[in-house]
């Protein structure tokens, strides 16, 4: 598909062009397909393999492990932060010869196929598995099926061939190296798709028919077993819904006819645990009074069928009515949040941050972010966004406290909460002073005294440290000469002092913590550079170096990195950042057409600041013999102040048009190798959109668009979307 739109932009922009220079008798210049041809998706992954290190985290230890791949094969590695060694876990030879000959199969050391690495026996053994060319009868292999498979599926399923690639599983010693077949291991059913299990496992809620339900776990062990158990037994939580104001988690994707045929089935449901396992809370969202929308099902058999679903389209009275609910499990008590404050409002509950060291736990259950199950953190927001509250609520008796007020005429933007000793202080995020940046809080909302200051954006907390009381985040903007979007790891003292950059060098920088924030994993690059992977501790000292990507055989099929450029917005004043991609066999003694991919924003402005595989949109475009550019506008980013963000805000038809003009003209006056006469424009979505809006309001500039699936009404678009950006 990604395939064809490309195509389909080129043929409509070649034809464009083409007809231009027909018409003023100028030769046209083939393009150049096989140029094109030798940098597509497919061609890519042949060429470039891995550019940035992903760790696994240990439980017991900031130990990781991680696997890279280069065009010499796939290497396992395990890393100690503290010993400061990175070790190949395995002799990839040695383990592919002991692989071929237990399954049989042959296996080669540069394509290691091991699959599902868990750390096991305190982190002394890896279990793994690997998959066969030994088909097997499925039966013997099944995992459990949903309950929610409908008969004829189930019939589908009959027609199928009943057989699968057998799994086989082991076990490695880290210390002697010693392969172990686990030829009796059993792997454990997969939960189904409906279960939501506590913390401790010892519940499993569901819905059904709309209502709340759970079971405890030897109940669940009996579905495990034979979800056909008569025996299994099921507590019913709440008996007061009903279609469209129910307990279940909404599943997109669903026909009329299945949603109804399946109502009684088991649901999966969205809710958020307390830690101790005994509370669970979840908002219930109220569609009654929304409209309805409809499609037609054009592929429904034997005839096309109306499908009708609720949509609320922005502007509309008729919005969706939201509620906090508590669940007390112990004696199955409902507690109702008294969280209204504002008409037509939104709220949301907020979580605790994932820890690294779970994210390989196939049971990961959304905790809330309290530590205890008495308070409850959450977030109520106007419909209009411009007023926000961060809220803590009584567990038990469903009473509120505003602890954070935050007010603009614009909308507000949030940031994950941070708690510190449970809520004896918060960390909060906002942009009240036209920058983003954090605030430190007493439990009760009291304002002690501003984190970070200045003209600079901070984005995300990365880690709190309770008993040094430093807090880890990572920002844009600070540093000086650095293009402003290029992110960097800070800590900072709880009261504002001790501000330290933890990863310099002019890069765009990504980073993964251990939990105990003492290393972290600084993936950087930028679009003309080759990626490169670090370790380093909590004070910014490098550890080891990880990975340098290998793009060698990327570099002899031809490629070139795009550049970087800098140029001034519309107004003459505001800085504006983009990148240029040019044709590979460049002449900078001929003219080309320039075109410009763009998004206007205001969540992102598609402008790559990092090197990747997936720039091939903009860069294989440019083979044709573009000089093809992507480039921020004012209203554009949110990475920037909010003035910057909010420069659209009412104006989503053209805000961002002044701005590509005046890029373009600046470009063309910057290099003789630009035809300026020759503009083109295209993007997708809020692109498309801006696509055609270019033609329509510089017509005698802009000479040729294309538009993917834009959304040029925004009265009938995305509520969320439109209201926020432009208004209700």
């Amino acid at each position: 598909m990604k395939k064809t739109k490309v195509l389909m932009i080129v043929q409509l922009l070649l034809l464009f062009f083409a007809g231009n220079m027909l018409a003023q008798n100028i030769p046209i210049k083939k393009a150049n397909y096989e140029l094109v041809a030798r940098f597509s998706p497919e061609k890519l992954k042949k060429m470039v393999f891995n550019t940035s290190v992903d760790p696994h985290y240990l439980k017991l230890s900031d130990n990781f492990w991680y696997s890279y791949e280069t065009p010499e094969g796939k290497t396992f590695y395990l890393v100690d932060p503290v010993k400061k060694t990175k070790s190949p876990i395995f002799d990839n030879v040695k383990l592919t010869t002991e692989l071929t000959r237990i399954i049989k199969d042959p296996f080669g050391a540069k394509h290691l196929p091991i699959k599902k690495i868990k750390f096991t026996k305190d982190e002394k053994a890896i279990r793994f598995e690997v998959e066969s060319s030994q088909e097997v009868e499925e039966k013997e292999m099944e995992e459990e099926k949903e309950e929610e498979e409908e008969e004829e599926d189930v019939e589908e399923r009959e027609k199928e061939k009943k057989t699968k690639k057998k799994i086989f599983y082991f076990e490695y010693d880290l210390a002697t190296g010693k392969l172990t077949h686990l030829e009796d291991y059993k792997k454990p059913p997969e939960k189904p798709k409906w279960a939501n299990i506590s913390p401790d496992s010892s519940n499993i809620l569901f819905a059904r028919n709309h209502n709340l339900y759970y079971m405890d776990k030897e109940n669940f062990k009996k579905y495990l077993k034979d979800k056909k158990d008569t025996t299994i037994i099921e507590h019913q939580l709440t008996t007061d819904s009903m279609e469209h104001y129910s307990y279940a988690q909404f599943e997109r994707g669903q026909t009329n006819k299945k949603r109804e045929k399946t109502k009684d089935k088991r649901k999966p449901v969205r809710i958020v645990w307390s830690r101790d396992s005994k509370k669970i809370a979840m908002v219930r969202t109220d569609n009654r009074q929304v409209k309805d929308l409809w499609v037609i099902n054009s592929i429904a058999e034997p005839r096309p069928t109306l499908e009708t679903y609720k949509y609320h389209m922005p502007g509309e009275k008729e919005a969706p009515q939201y509620d906090i609910l508590i669940f007390n499990l112990e004696n199955e008590e409902k507690i109702q949040v008294e969280d209204d404050m504002f008409k037509d409002q939104s709220v949301s509950i907020l979580t605790a941050p994932s820890l690294a060291k779970n994210r390989d736990d196939e049971h990961r259950p959304r905790l809330w972010l309290a530590e205890t199950s008495d308070k409850l953190y959450f977030v109520r927001t106007s419909r209009d966004l411009k007023r926000v509250d961060i809220c803590v609520a009584d567990a038990t008796t469903g009473k509120v406290n505003i602890l954070i007020e935050e007010r603009l005429n614009t909308y507000v933007e949030t940031r994950p909460l941070g708690l510190v000793e449970n809520g004896k202080e918060l960390i909060h995020w906002s942009e009240r002073d036209g920058w983003a940046h954090f605030y430190l809080y007493d439990g009760k909302g009291n304002l002690k005294n501003q984190i970070t200051s200045g003209p600079y954006h901070c984005d995300r907390i990365q880690g709190i440290d309770e008993k040094n009381r430093v807090l880890y985040f990572t920002a844009n903007g600070r540093e000086k000469d650095e293009d402003p979007y290029y992110l960097h790891l800070y800590s900072v003292n709880f009261d504002g002092t001790g501000l330290k950059l933890l990863n310099p060098s002019n890069f765009n920088h990504s980073v993964r913590m251990c939990d105990s924030y003492w290393f972290f994993v600084d993936n950087y690059s930028i679009v003309k550079t080759i990626p490169k992977s670090e370790l380093r501790d909590h004070n910014g000292n490098k550890v080891l170096d990880l990975e340098i990507a290998d793009l060698s055989l990327l570099m002899e099929a031809g490629y070139n990195f795009p550049e970087s450029f800098k140029v001034k917005a519309d107004d003459g004043i505001t800085d504006l950042y983009g990148v240029m991609y040019k044709p590979f066999d460049f002449d900078s003694t001929k003219k080309y057409p320039i075109i410009a991919y763009v998004y206007p924003g205001p969540q992102t402005e598609s402008v790559n600041k990092s090197f990747s595989t997936r720039m091939d949109r903009t860069d294989r475009l440019a083979q044709f013999g573009f000089i093809v550019i992507t480039v921020g506008n004012r209203g554009g980013h949110p990475s920037r102040s909010k003035w910057y963000h909010n420069y659209g805000y009412g104006n989503l038809r053209d805000y961002g048009l002044a701005d590509k003009k005046a890029v373009i003209e600046q470009l063309a006056a910057r290099h003789t190798f630009i035809d300026i006469d020759k503009v083109g424009i295209f993007g997708h979505s809020g692109g498309g959109f801006m696509s055609t809006a270019a033609l329509l309001v510089y017509p005698d500039f802009f000479k040729v668009a294309v538009s993917s699936s834009g959304n040029h009404e925004n009265n009938i678009y995305n509520r969320w979307w439109s209201e926020k950006h432009h208004g209700v």
